[in-house]
């Protein structure tokens, strides 16, 4: 316990080696409690390891008691096992969703249009988009157009899975635009 809670000191001043230490000390259980969600595949897993330990390690000058840390480590875990999750599920729920929807109204226009509709609608709803992480994805995938969602992932700091979620909400957004203009427009004449 003493060892644990000179690591956690060095670690509340920013000292990778502590950060490393925790890491190697408690990745395993991590790992075996968010594995306990059947519904997260082997990447979503490592995803959530990744957030957990980046939140706890943002965090840990906030820890009162080292006795606590392992318990608070899991308590992260499980909120962000959740949070996947929950994205998961909405995902899965908008994907199902849009894969009911009608798509006769795209075939009633030209594809040189569409594509040229489907790019101003882009950069209005990434325009659109509070600051934040869910833009900067859609502005590096779509407006740079030259990083994969991997590259995008390392580069934000977060799981592939996080990039791809947050491109297909965005892709839904943007058919959603797409729909609403291609029915207004239907309608208006």
């Amino acid at each position: 316990m003493q060892e644990l809670s000179r690591v956690l000191q060095r670690a509340a001043t920013g000292d990778e080696t502590a950060f490393r230490w925790l890491y190697r000390g408690f990745r395993q259980g991590v790992v075996r409690l968010c594995a306990g969600f059947a519904v997260l595949d082997d990447d979503e897993i490592e995803d959530v390891v990744q957030e957990s330990f980046v939140r706890a390690f943002r965090r840990v000058s906030q820890l009162k008691t080292p006795a606590a840390f392992e318990p608070w480590l899991y308590a992260i875990a499980r909120n962000r096992a959740l949070t996947a999750i929950a994205r998961k599920t909405t995902a899965a729920k908008v994907k199902a969703e849009l894969e009911h929807e009608d798509p006769e109204p795209f075939e009633l226009v030209p594809e040189a249009l569409r594509v040229e509709a489907a790019t101003e609608v882009v950069r209005e709803v990434i325009a659109a988009l509070p600051d934040g992480p869910e833009k900067e994805t859609a502005r590096l995938f779509y407006v740079e157009g030259n990083l994969t969602a991997r590259e995008i992932a390392d580069r934000e700091g977060v799981g592939k899975s996080a990039v791809t979620m947050r491109l297909e909400r965005f892709r839904a957004r943007v058919k959603r635009v797409l729909l609403r203009r291609l029915l207004e427009t239907r309608w208006a004449t």
